[in-house]
């Protein structure tokens, strides 16, 4: 399945690099290409996008973020129930990486209207660890509303 929305969408689906091997890319070329990746992604160029970070997600399969440039050239682009269904069909073990998608899908999903779902995908990302779940919570509202909380409290004893 995750073939068939690769070719819809128009990434190539390809082998991951074997475990050995991923070390040919060091971290600072990796961020380099996804600067570079990012500014073709704002900018709603599918196809740069796609082969930049297609090649990333070959590189660092377990890792969320050439997802969010995928995804994001397809926003920019104006393409969103595709980078909801690449989002739907995202797999990655870690599970700090699998909050990331899923608070990313939740956005997604609100942007096509999906609300309830949205609400429901970001509830449970939000519960997640890491920084899928910190970015959930600002979607959902929860953080302005946690930040608030020692002042209601403050204005409550104080008003006793």
């Amino acid at each position: 399945q995750a073939a068939a929305v690769a070719q819809a969408s128009g990434v190539e689906e390809g082998p991951a690099v074997p475990q050995g091997t991923a070390f040919v890319l060091d971290a600072q070329d990796a961020r380099l290409l996804t600067e570079i990746g990012m500014l073709a992604a704002e900018a709603g160029d599918v196809a740069r996008a796609d082969a930049i970070f297609g090649a990333l997600r070959r590189v660092r399969p377990d890792r969320a973020y050439p997802y969010v440039g995928l995804v994001l050239a397809r926003l920019a682009a104006g393409r969103t129930g595709e980078a909801v269904r690449l989002l739907e069909d995202a797999q990655v073990g870690d599970p700090q990486e699998h909050a990331v998608l899923h608070a990313w899908r939740g956005m997604a999903l609100q942007l096509v209207g999906r609300s309830a779902e949205s609400r429901k995908v970001l509830t449970e990302a939000a519960a997640m660890p890491g920084e899928g779940a910190r970015m959930a919570r600002r979607l959902l509202g929860l953080e302005e509303e946690e930040a608030r909380m020692p002042a209601r409290l403050e204005t409550i004893a104080i008003n006793q």
